[in-house]
């Protein structure tokens, strides 16, 4: 397939889309961040890059703490506002309506209407740029009841996330398949090693994703 050049850029996608909290319980402020992803796994490490001249960076500088709340399609109005409007103008907890919640590890809260969220603490500052990258731990993460089905697993597909892909949100789509997929035997079996990626792909967009087990309480 034909490929265009194109100069050395930020393009990367599907991102995360997030808002960041920062502060304390009486203190707080939300930044959104896409510049956000692991670093590794064992222990699990994460990272956010933050401008210097945000009003959230001196935040996360003096404090080494931060939460990182994935983001639902119903906050996405209020994720986009947190991300074009100052914190030093306003509290966007109270100007978006959002709760804060008291995390365990941490003295920042994180935004209780967001279905995940993870206590971060720093362990490095990394100065790249435009950027400065803060590396931290998670140290614990908070999920919403709603969104864990009966034998203690989230399912994604309830807690509709959003991602970010180049200057646009897009919704995050339905599971095609689990990671190896591809090596077990009913899919060997069925198509062969090596099969045409093209025919995988087709099978796989065909699948619905899995419905939540978990019987909800009546009215």
């Amino acid at each position: 397939m034909a490929k265009k050049e194109f100069k050395g850029s930020s393009l990367m996608g599907p991102l995360p889309v997030t808002m960041v909290s920062v502060g304390n319980m009486e203190n707080a402020n939300i930044i959104t961040v896409a510049w956000t992803g692991i670093v590794c796994s064992a222990p699990p490490r994460v990272y956010v890059s933050i401008r210097k001249d945000r009003y959230s960076y001196d935040f996360v500088k003096n404090s080494g703490e931060f939460v990182i709340n994935l983001v639902s399609d119903k906050l996405l109005p209020a994720c986009d506002y947190c991300g074009i409007r100052s914190g030093r103008d306003m509290d966007k907890f109270a100007e978006m309506k959002l709760t804060k919640g008291k995390s365990t590890h941490v003295a920042t809260p994180f935004i209780n209407e967001c279905p995940i969220a993870l206590e971060c603490k720093v362990f490095q500052v990394l100065e790249l740029g435009s950027h400065d990258m803060f590396l931290a731990d998670v140290v614990a993460i908070h999920v919403d009841e709603e969104i864990i089905d009966e034998k203690g697993r989230i399912n994604f597909a309830l807690a509709h996330l959003v991602n970010y892909q180049h200057g646009e949100y897009r919704a995050t789509g339905r599971q095609l398949g689990r990671f190896g997929f591809a090596a077990q035997r009913k899919f060997v079996a069925k198509h062969g090693k090596g099969t045409d990626v093209e025919m995988a792909t087709a099978t796989l967009t065909k699948r619905k994703a899995p419905k939540n087990r978990k019987k909800q309480p009546k009215n």
